[in-house]
């Protein structure tokens, strides 16, 4: 049967729609498991009811989002051995190690301490019980940290060598492939973003408490107040360290991808002090934007830290590719590389800005305005939560479209083309169909994570069996009944 795409199309289409749904869960994995520990953690140094029912709340959260993660993440192993067995041929000694350790930590490490805590709440001593979750927080940045790695690979390879026999790329420096530069750039820029993303999940459940039942009796609303502050004040600072390690990234990109930043301004001439385009438009048949907003010099800035320093352009940088590997065309898709790099900075500083709004309209422990109480506006107020909690997984999923996309038309970039990488055998046919099973399988999954999530979110921090606002703050150590309590909640609710 003939497709409208080839079959390096097709498959890069499935491997992009499995991406992007399993890392819709991977930056909450990364961030719910340090507020958790966090929380947890501030619970047992104040005794206080409401952290501890915020701690209940965000491991529940965790807990199923892990494990939606993990079920999606396998998906991405197997493909590689579905589509991309020619590409796993090359890369398979240098992907291996760090499959494997990303394996041991998130199979056996995370999963096992996470039982642990979700099981140990009237079982284990209490400072053994906080270890476990630290153990899942840590491990899980460890494992973003590792995979990350195998990424960079494909985007600047270094520690590496091609076997003369079999063609294929070894691994013979792994701490080269652990701290390559692009990895240690690009790291804290995920992390800080994977922040934003649990933050805003926090803020957006304080705020759906606060709108649909403000005064609720069967809510901890002390719980629904610090679950705002902190998911907001996260946001906030996760965003400035967001920006601040983007703007480091940029810089490594620049130097080892050039390709990448000039398509993501679509800049076609090499140019010293380039400026940044707030809006660009390439009409009918134009190669060049026609209708340009610029910044002068921003990009220039943002690329080399000089405003008037030198970025190459997209057609210098194809004629000297065009020598260096041969005859072919090494420009990504322009305006998906430039519209995805204005939409990750400015869907991430919007949902940044409404944390800073929220911040400044609750200080000094005020409720919201009254007038987002108001009958006409509930159907809008309805919809804010949504959007603040959606905002930077929108950020953080766009942000990777831009890194792959724009990597074009490498697998590895300047070793190995798209194109070499495809399954020898595979058929247009099987991809769809693969391609509809996975969508089919991923639909029945988001639908599971969806409802068990707008049910915690509607539940909320509950008041619990104590009254809502009893603090046992005088008892700095919570009571074992106590603890029963909590690990009763958490396994009920399934």
């Amino acid at each position: 049967m003939d497709w409208p795409l080839d079959v390096t199309d097709l498959a890069r289409l499935q491997f992009a729609v499995t991406t992007i749904y399993h890392y819709l869960f991977v930056p909450l994995s990364i961030s719910l498991s340090l507020l958790t520990a966090l929380f947890h953690t501030a619970w047992l140094r104040t005794g206080r009811d409401d952290l501890k029912r915020v701690t209940v709340l965000t491991g529940q959260l965790l807990l199923i989002t892990f494990a939606v993660g993990v079920v999606t993440g396998l998906v991405q192993e197997f493909q590689f051995g579905l589509n991309w067995s020619s590409f796993a041929r090359f890369y398979g000694d240098v992907f291996g190690p760090t499959l494997a350790i990303e394996g041991m930590l998130a199979f056996f490490l995370e999963a096992t301490f996470l039982g642990l805590w979700f099981f140990g709440w009237d079982r284990l001593p209490r400072g053994l019980h906080l270890a476990t979750i630290w153990v899942v927080a840590i491990g899980t940045q460890l494992s973003a940290f590792v995979i990350l790695s195998a990424n960079s690979f494909m985007q600047n390879p270094i520690g590496y060598s091609i076997d003369a026999e079999t063609g294929r790329a070894q691994l013979h420096d792994f701490s080269s492939l652990l701290f390559n530069e692009l990895n240690l750039a690009a790291y804290p820029h995920a992390a800080t973003g994977a922040l934003m993303t649990g933050g805003a999940l926090l803020l957006a459940i304080s705020v759906w408490n606060q709108l649909r039942r403000p005064h609720s009796s069967g809510v901890d609303r002390a719980a629904v107040r610090v679950m705002g502050k902190v998911g907001a004040w996260t946001m906030v600072l996760a965003g400035i360290g967001t920006a601040i390690t983007g703007d480091r990234l940029g810089v490594v990109i620049t130097e080892v991808q050039p390709m990448k930043m000039a398509a993501a301004e679509a800049l076609y001439s090499t140019t010293s002090g380039a400026p940044f385009s707030l809006f660009s438009y390439a009409g009918p048949g134009e190669s060049e934007p026609s209708i340009k907003i610029d910044i002068p010099g921003l990009l220039s800035f943002l690329a080399t830290h000089d405003f008037h320093g030198t970025v190459q352009g997209i057609n210098d940088l194809q004629a000297q590719y065009t020598q260096q590997y041969g005859e072919a065309n090494y420009i990504p898709w322009v305006p998906v590389a430039f519209w995805s790099f204005r939409l990750m900075i400015g869907v991430g500083m919007a949902a940044a800005g409404l944390a800073a709004l929220y911040l400044l309209a609750t200080r000094k422990d005020r409720d919201l305005p009254a007038f987002l109480h108001h009958p006409r506006l509930r159907p809008v107020m309805v919809m804010v939560p949504a959007v603040i909690g959606l905002m930077p997984l929108a950020a953080n999923a766009i942000g990777w479209i831009f890194t792959e996309t724009a990597r074009q038309p490498w697998l590895a970039f300047g070793l190995f083309r798209t194109e070499q990488g495809v399954s020898a055998g595979v058929t247009g046919t099987e991809i769809v169909l693969s391609l509809v099973g996975f969508t089919v399988v991923y639909g029945v999954l988001a639908v599971v994570w969806v409802r068990l999530m707008c049910r915690l979110v509607r539940s909320g921090p509950g008041a619990g069996p104590e009254e809502p606002g009893h603090h046992s703050s005088t008892d700095p150590e919570p009571d074992r009944e106590a603890d029963r309590d909590s690990g009763e909640r958490l396994v009920l609710t399934y």
